[in-house]
């Protein structure tokens, strides 16, 4: 596959041609008149992550020692379901916040964990290093076309399930879900994406007109904890001039609780954010605009 700063639709429609019975189609939510949610806190792995991670698994000719990968979680867990479930061996690099509800799924696809580091930044580093001396195939967490591509056949699969909707919501670490939907929609959504202020990478970017590291924190800093946005994310995402909201840790954790108790869904604090944007008012929905919520992961303690 050709590589570029940009993807193009064709990669998506590729990815979901090959993901057809590998990766579940996940239900959509009405909680309200014009709130909408996917549900990806219940694909395979707990996240949307088994989307890009298989995708690039079956585009990959994987050495001798199998497949890397650095991730907060997420992605890890992700990685090591696809490598199972195709009979490869994985070594996945995790930072010491990891949670123990990940860090179980990960030894329930017989990974090869390593715990190095304290933030994805230093447990990608310590996985580059290993792949320096073993024959890996290495999965990015969010800037690699398959992944992305992967990512994208989200918003394929909620265009057969809702008829009309105009806007999305959704998390955004690396950039990798954020920048498919981007790719696949373009300017035809409008298209916002949720931080916490300890993760705040895209809004820090934006601010700047270029990509910036940021110090990362917080309660979805495993989730949504890269320094910089991915190059690939980056640039899908202004290229539809989409939109940047920023919420507290305490209104994270206060939409999680909501989620949960009010609509039995449970979602991990970064698939949270989005949905504390809206109810803390921070980011404005009006009456007649119908809103897509992407819940991306359910790997929550």
């Amino acid at each position: 596959m050709a590589r570029g700063v940009k993807l193009d639709t064709t990669e998506i429609e590729r990815a979901r041609a090959r993901l057809i019975g590998l990766v579940a189609e996940t239900d959509v939510q009405d909680i309200s008149p014009n709130l909408t949610l996917k549900l990806e806190n219940n694909q395979h792995s707990g996240s949307f992550k088994a989307r890009g991670a298989m995708n690039a698994l079956l585009c990959s000719a994987v050495g001798p020692d199998g497949v890397l990968a650095a991730s907060g979680g997420n992605h890890g867990a992700a990685v090591a379901w696809a490598s199972q479930r195709l009979g490869y061996e994985s070594n996945i690099f995790v930072p010491s916040i990891i949670s123990s509800t990940k860090l179980k799924r990960l030894e329930s696809y017989g990974a090869n964990v390593h715990i190095a580091g304290s933030e994805y930044q230093e447990t990608f580093e310590a996985a580059e290093e290993f792949g320096r001396e073993h024959q890996c195939v290495e999965i990015h967490a969010y800037d690699q076309h398959e992944v992305i591509a992967g990512a994208g056949t989200l918003a394929m699969e909620v265009d057969r399930q809702l008829s009309e909707f105009s806007t999305v919501v959704v998390a955004c670490g690396g950039g990798g879900l954020s920048g498919g939907l981007a790719t696949w929609w373009g300017a035809k959504k409008r298209i916002v994406v949720v931080e916490t202020k300890g993760t705040a990478t895209f809004a820090n970017s934006l601010a700047m007109g270029k990509l910036t590291d940021v110090e990362v924190s917080g309660v979805a800093a495993d989730s949504l904890g890269a320094r910089r946005l991915g190059h690939l994310g980056w640039n899908a995402l202004r290229s539809v001039n989409a939109e940047s909201s920023v919420v507290s840790d305490a209104d994270v954790l206060a939409a999680q609780s909501a989620l949960l108790h009010e609509f039995d869904v449970v979602a991990e604090p970064a698939a949270a954010a989005g949905y504390a944007a809206i109810r803390s008012g921070r980011l404005k929905i009006t009456d007649g605009e119908r809103c897509l919520l992407i819940v991306c992961g359910g790997n929550s303690e």
